[in-house]
């Protein structure tokens, strides 16, 4: 059984090669950099291990003996599922990993945003006294904290934020408005852009929810507010986002995901001194690191065997041969 890494920007693969030596199976990891590199470096892979690289039909025809992919991470945008289902190929993630490490970091972008911290700390270094920039800046009693999705860290960090004093609102496609939803009050997509003056997103991106937080929404929310991004770059229109800074209609935003990764250097949203960026981690953890890397290869390394994996996001692909069953079989023979 071979097991291939994509590409993973990842300081080591201590975590996978122990879990590979476990079960028998050979790892190998590269760094593809584009679609042929990547069908040439797993030509012979049962599963593949993704983190940005996307996986299209085409990459999935040139691999034939691919029977598993998993991803690091909760989002599976960057694979084709329905052409993997297809193909008799399944798609894993982590789904519930990192949630206190994410929910974390939005608490701390909205901190940091919401007090000027940054700008404040970049005064101090200049030897300014820098209040009237970040003024007006408010206490959290009484503040409104609106999150959009709430799923496992959508509701995590609903809880720290009523920890912290605000006021929390939800919105979820899944709960009927004026409910409870996960202990939080619940309200209308609309009703929840007017009233948040913290709005924190935690939803996947699909195609329903790709460009949900743009120019139009913006329109619609409190001039003091701010926005934070934690979950994928996609979901807000970043075009929209910068023209409304522009404008001054929005009071701030903390963003960790971009809708073209890495963030351009010269990118118009790092010429706002009411804007903190960070590049995509806020899942990171010591602890949710090493538990996102084990259960990914984990994951993979059951569908192989025959296993059910712990996550997987087309379940109906296992139980049936699919397209593999005699190539894995007669690779295996041909490797023992």
């Amino acid at each position: 059984m071979r097991i291939t890494v994509t590409e993973c920007d990842h300081d080591s693969f201590a975590v996978e090669q122990a879990e590979a030596d476990a079960r028998g199976a050979e790892l190998l990891i590269t760094q593809s950099r584009s679609a042929g590199e990547l069908v040439a470096n797993c030509a012979d892979a049962d599963g593949i291990l993704v983190q940005y690289a996307s996986i299209s039909g085409e990459i999935m025809d040139a691999l034939p003996g691919l029977r598993a992919i998993g991803r690091y991470g909760v989002g599976v945008d960057s694979v084709d599922v329905a052409a993997a289902t297809a193909r008799g190929i399944a798609v894993c993630n982590v789904p519930d990993y990192g949630t206190e490490a994410v929910s974390d970091h939005a608490i701390g972008l909205t901190l940091a945003v919401a007090r000027g911290i940054p700008r404040l700390d970049r005064g101090v270094r200049a030897g300014r006294f820098d209040l009237p920039a970040v003024r007006p800046l408010h206490t959290i009693a009484g503040r409104v904290f609106g999150v959009l999705g709430m799923g496992r860290i959508g509701s995590a960090t609903a809880r720290k934020a009523a920890g912290l004093g605000y006021e929390v609102i939800g919105y979820d496609a899944r709960s009927e408005p004026g409910t409870t939803y996960h202990g939080v009050a619940t309200v209308s997509l609309p009703e929840l852009l007017e009233r948040s003056q913290v709005l924190s997103l935690h939803t996947p991106l699909d195609e329903t929810t790709r460009g949900l937080i743009g120019a139009g929404e913006l329109a619609t929310m409190r001039r003091d507010a701010i926005i934070v991004n934690t979950s994928r770059g996609g979901v807000l229109d970043t075009s929209a986002l910068v023209a409304a800074l522009r404008a001054g209609t929005i009071a701030g935003a903390g963003i960790d995901v971009h809708e073209h990764e890495p963030l351009p250097h010269d990118h118009p949203l790092t010429t706002f001194d009411n804007v903190v960026l960070t590049p995509h981690l806020a899942w990171y953890s010591e602890e949710s690191y090493g538990e996102l890397k084990r259960r990914t290869i984990e994951n993979v390394l059951d569908v192989c065997a025959g296993r059910t994996p712990r996550n997987i996001v087309n379940p109906e692909v296992l139980g049936a041969p699919g397209r593999n069953a005699v190539h894995v079989a007669t690779r295996a023979r041909s490797r023992a």
